[in-house]
């Protein structure tokens, strides 16, 4: 498949109302009665991965109340078949029935519940869907490319640097790469990472004032699990993620900032995916994983290019059994870091800021928005 383009600037309809930061129950809050407060569901099943979040508002923010992550590998075979294969739709309904009654548990009223690229491909995805709703109750709704990059934008707003003038923000899933394009410079310093959450509106979003512009996006139908079984014959380890980092970004070749001539200075990457907080809980040496830690972390081409060295030094082996980079992650993260070190190469900046956030967080604002329960008014 070739990499999916916007047929107009504003891509998607749906209007997102996003909120400065993302609250833990251990941080203060600005509501006066917590516990009167809603609850929210947001669930992203992807090609490998079934997460859920399950939210409070807590002023203009929100606070987790209950998480789930499971491996599901649901693009399992899909590079080959173009179909979802049933040992793979039955690992994921399984791990949706403990989705669903975590919701019941906690009395969830309102939730969207979402499935990307392995779904957009799947011939039988309809089918699926079908499926789901029979054997679990749960709805869920297919989301075209461009909502899941508005969303995994708007979700990173907050780590935005007020020195940043273009900004690229990459969410690497496991059937999918999102890259966003968007020049701040026009924007007054202390307004860029509220501008960035204006694009709830769309990428072509207007308002009041200076505005940020997205001079281009890209959905590339290469994440880190079907990157992986493009090239799963080449059976040296060294040599298969080199193949991959260049065919990734062969990949890039019509994304319009490509070969643009763009300054170091002002120049901000964000990264957002599994992949992104894998290498950098890695570098951190965690061997628990602590978002707090990881969440907003900046780390330069030389420490991310260090951390790739010692993956690739470990062997499948060593990587397998690697408590930084984990049991559900080990399979997939040279195809990870090829992607991550490909975007490394090209594009003039020495630093990557880590995004521990991203599409759930998107959902989740956008239903507590539409509802009117956060304190902040919308960005408009």
């Amino acid at each position: 498949m070739t990499p999916e383009r916007p047929h107009r600037a504003d891509a998607t309809d749906t209007q997102v109302e996003t909120p400065v930061a993302v609250s833990r129950l251990d941080e203060p809050s600005a509501l006066s009665d917590p516990g009167s407060a809603p609850l929210y569901a947001a669930l992203d099943l992807g090609t490998n991965s079934c997460r859920m979040l399950i939210a409070q508002p807590l002023g203009s923010q929100f606070s987790i109340i209950d998480s789930f992550s499971k491996s599901v590998q649901l693009g399992v075979g899909l590079e080959a078949s173009g179909r979802l294969s049933r040992a793979s739709m039955g690992r994921t309904i399984q791990a949706l029935r403990i989705c669903e009654k975590k919701i019941e548990k906690h009395g969830v009223a309102r939730m969207r519940l979402v499935a990307t690229e392995a779904c957009r491909r799947a011939r039988n995805a309809k089918d699926f869907i079908r499926q789901v709703r029979r054997e679990t109750g749960l709805a869920l709704e297919i989301i075209a490319p461009e909502e899941e990059a508005r969303l995994a934008v708007i979700s990173c707003a907050p780590l935005v640097n007020t020195s940043t003038e273009q900004l690229l923000v990459v969410d690497i899933g496991g059937g999918s790469t999102e890259l966003v394009w968007i020049d701040l410079s026009a924007v007054a310093p202390a307004d860029r990472p509220r501008a960035i959450m204006r694009l709830h509106m769309g990428f072509n979003a207007q308002g009041e004032g200076a505005v940020a512009r997205v001079v281009d996006w890209i959905s590339v139908p290469l994440g880190v699990a079907t990157l992986k079984d493009q090239f799963i014959d080449v059976d040296d380890d060294a040599a298969r993620f080199a193949l991959m980092s260049w065919f990734f970004e062969e990949n890039l070749a019509s994304f319009s900032p490509y070969n643009a001539e763009n300054p170091r200075e002002g120049f901000q990457i964000i990264g957002t995916s599994g992949t992104v907080t894998t290498v950098a809980a890695s570098f951190l040496n965690l061997k628990r994983y602590d978002r707090t830690k990881v969440d907003g972390l900046q780390m330069t081409s030389d420490q991310i290019d260090l951390v790739i060295r010692e993956y690739l030094a470990l062997g499948p082996e060593g990587r397998r059994t690697d408590p930084r980079i984990g049991r559900d992650r080990h399979a997939l993260i040279m195809s990870g870091a090829a992607i991550l070190q490909a975007l490394m190469r090209i594009w003039p900046t020495d630093r990557l800021s880590v995004a521990d956030r991203g599409l759930r967080e998107g959902l989740l604002y956008a239903q507590m928005s539409a509802d009117g329960v956060l304190s902040d008014g919308p960005y408009t």
